[in-house]
Formats: C-alpha cells, sequence, structure tokens
C-alpha cells in the first residue's frame, strides 16, 4: 500500500513523485488524463527550478534539449532600449531554459517511470476523498468502475480546477484582470538566436522567445477591442472569434514590431486571460496542496510552473521524515508560511509585469520607455532586476 498519494501527473506532480520515489518513500500518482497534453504552454524554466530538477537527474537533458536564454531585449520603435544579462543571477544555470511543456514533463515521466515503475496510474479521475486523521481514503473512476486508494498522505498537484481542493472544502481567493493575450509558435526568421525580446508598443506590448527547433513564441497583449479579449485559462482552448488566427496575429506583431513572420509555419495558436488564485492554507489535515491547486498566478513572467516546483522541492523532505516517523508538524506549518509568502511575492511580480505592458498613450509611452533605458543602464538596478526577473 502507497505511503503517499499523490494526485495529478503534470510537470509538478512529477517532479514531485521523482523526489519521493528516489528517496525510497513508496509512491503512487494519479493522474485522469488518459495520455499526456501534447500542446506546448508553459516553457521558460528559471535557474532554482533548474537546480531542484538536477536533484531527480533531468536537468541535464532537459538543457541539451532547450534553448538556453541568457540574455533578454527591450525594443521599441525599431531601436533596442536596454538588454538584460542574466550572467549573474546563477554560477551553475546562468540562463533561463525555453522547452515546451510537453517535453519537461516527458522527461520527468520518463524519470518517475525508471524509480518506481507502476506508479502512475493514467486515465483515474478522482470522485471522493475522506480524511480521518490517520490515513486519507481516497475514491477515483476509472472508466470501468471505481477505484480505491489509501495513504497516511495526500499530496494534491492537480492543478487550477483541484478536486482535492474542492473536495477538502478549501476556499481560494479568486483575482481577475482585465488583460487577455494571444500565443503562437511560429518558425523562427527573426535573428535574434537564443535572445528573448519584449516590444514595448503603445498598442500593447509583444513577448518573443526562442524554442527548440528553430521556432519561436510570440504572445501579444490584447486591446479591450480585440475580439479574443476577456477570460480564458492558461492552457485553455484555441484562439477563436471572428477573423482571429494566425494569420491575424502576425499581422499584430507586423503592425507593433515592424517584423514579418511566417503565418503558414504555425504549430500552435491559444489564448489566454489572466486571474490570481491563492488558498489562506496549504495543508489540509494529512493533504498538502502545491502548485496551480495552491497557488495561480499570471503566466507573464513564466513564474507559475516553477513556483510549483520549489513547492516540491521544500515539501519533499518534510514527507520522507514524516513517512519515517517524525513529527513534522512545525516544518510543515514553516513550509506553508513560506511557499505562500512566495506565492503572494510572485503575483505581485505578475502584476508589475502586466502593467508594464499595457496599451498607452504616445507620451505615456515616450516616458515609460525613457524610464526603462534610464533604470536598464544602471549596472546595479539591473542585475537586480535580472535576479528579480530569474525568482531569485
Amino acid at each position: 500500500m502507497a505511503e503517499v498519494l499523490i494526485i495529478g501527473a503534470g510537470p509538478v506532480g512529477l517532479f514531485m513523485a521523482a523526489l519521493l520515489l528516489q528517496d525510497g518513500v513508496d509512491v503512487q500518482v494519479l493522474e485522469q488524463r488518459g495520455a499526456p497534453e501534447p500542446q506546448s504552454r508553459a516553457i521558460g524554466i528559471h535557474p532554482p527550478a533548474l537546480a531542484a530538477l538536477a536533484g531527480t537527474g533531468v536537468a541535464e537533458a532537459m538543457i541539451a534539449e532547450g534553448v538556453q536564454i541568457r540574455r533578454g531585449m527591450a525594443l521599441a520603435g525599431g531601436k533596442c532600449l536596454a538588454r538584460m544579462s542574466f550572467a549573474g543571477v546563477s554560477d551553475r544555470f546562468p540562463f533561463v531554459l525555453s522547452l515546451p511543456q510537453a517535453r519537461t514533463e516527458a522527461h520527468l515521466e520518463r524519470r518517475v517511470n525508471e524509480l518506481g515503475d507502476g506508479a502512475l496510474h493514467r486515465g483515474v479521475r478522482l470522485t471522493g476523498l475522506s480524511d480521518d486523521g490517520g490515513r486519507v481514503s481516497v475514491e477515483a473512476d476509472s472508466g470501468g468502475g471505481t477505484l480505491r486508494y489509501s495513504a497516511p498522505l495526500v499530496i494534491a498537484a492537480d492543478g487550477v480546477r483541484s478536486a482535492v481542493r474542492a473536495l477538502q472544502g478549501v476556499d481560494v481567493r479568486v483575482k481577475e484582470y482585465p488583460d487577455s493575450y494571444l500565443m503562437g509558435d511560429f518558425a523562427d526568421g527573426t535573428g535574434f538566436g537564443p535572445d528573448a525580446a519584449l516590444f514595448l508598443s503603445g498598442a500593447g506590448i509583444v513577448e518573443s522567445f526562442p524554442l527548440p527547433g528553430q521556432l519561436r513564441r510570440w504572445v501579444v497583449r490584447l486591446g479591450t477591442g480585440d475580439s479574443t479579449a476577456g477570460g480564458s485559462p492558461p492552457g485553455g482552448p484555441a484562439a477563436g472569434g471572428p477573423g482571429v488566427d494566425a494569420r491575424w496575429l502576425t499581422g499584430c506583431v507586423r503592425e507593433r514590431t515592424g517584423l514579418a513572420i511566417d503565418a503558414g509555419t504555425n504549430s500552435m495558436l491559444s489564448r489566454f486571460g489572466v486571474r490570481t488564485r491563492l488558498v489562506p492554507r496549504m495543508v489540509a489535515g494529512r493533504v498538502v496542496m502545491i502548485g496551480d491547486a495552491a497557488h495561480e498566478v499570471s503566466p507573464i513572467g513564466g513564474q507559475g510552473m516553477n513556483l510549483g516546483w520549489l513547492d516540491a522541492a521544500a515539501l519533499a523532505p518534510i514527507i520522507s521524515a514524516a513517512v519515517r516517523g517524525q513529527d513534522v508538524a512545525d516544518r510543515l506549518r514553516t513550509f506553508e508560511r513560506t511557499r505562500l509568502r512566495a506565492a503572494a511575492r510572485a503575483a505581485r511580480q505578475a502584476e508589475i509585469n502586466m502593467a508594464l505592458g499595457r496599451p498607452l498613450t504616445d507620451r505615456l509611452l515616450a516616458l515609460r520607455n525613457c524610464g526603462i533605458a534610464g533604470v536598464a543602464a544602471v549596472p546595479p538596478v539591473n542585475s537586480l532586476i535580472a535576479r528579480r526577473f530569474t525568482m531569485h
């Protein structure tokens, strides 16, 4: 019988499983999806998360496959206003790794299967959960009948619509934002190479990041008049609306940046709205919530997946100690306090990132761009912003 049940086999749940399995903990992972999600959603892996991933033996292969973003540029009117180097943020990983989430999950799933053959159960949807104070009993639907599992501890890594959170009756504070974005992946003909680029347009920011395979992701901030504006969760359905397609996105990029993108090379198109969800507590009896189950922040800045990995890295030694019979009540309280504080800090940073990318009048745009150029020209401030951007 499992010592720990993990609900959810996304990047956070799989990483949590790998950490515990390599420490000798008997883990079972329940995932409602019958197969991995093929679409590339989150792509940015920050240095602190890479250091944590290295502890499970997956970072080297991920780095070999991904693109190392060592520098970012802010551009406006065809000119470079500022450059930011990540050289000083980490001795070991002085870059942000760009790798599609589907490939990240594939590396983590392979590692989980190496450490615990049969630990991952797909096509299993959680339907019931009961915590009697000594063990947690779980009921799930496999499509062919009801399955029952039991373990002393449950870790919920089942995302923003967490079934565990709902079954436990844990409230969540939700804040909606007016911002919405459209993103797409295209062949890269920019000449930017491995650099990230932010285009500071008065109509709204355009972000551009390199991907493996000579691809590039483009993210545009939508205006209130755009037919795609409005709520859609991160990683949600492909963008829709009258006339909104890959050609619409490339036209928007051309208008705001002056760069031409081949719409025919589009391999992914999605829109997303923005909200923040924060739970008041991550620990509920013998259940611990991590990742998006506990805190959802804006995808702008690429912090969400990384935040979940750092949750897992902080929680794993506490769970291992609990399995070995140690009293971990104080350590769990400290974990909850520090990780909720980290989530709140990430949410504030995401708000700043979004505010900097909103549409502006010509006068305010000139003031903002002048301010960004001035700040970036001060090396200590530039280095501090680079550290904040990379979650240090």
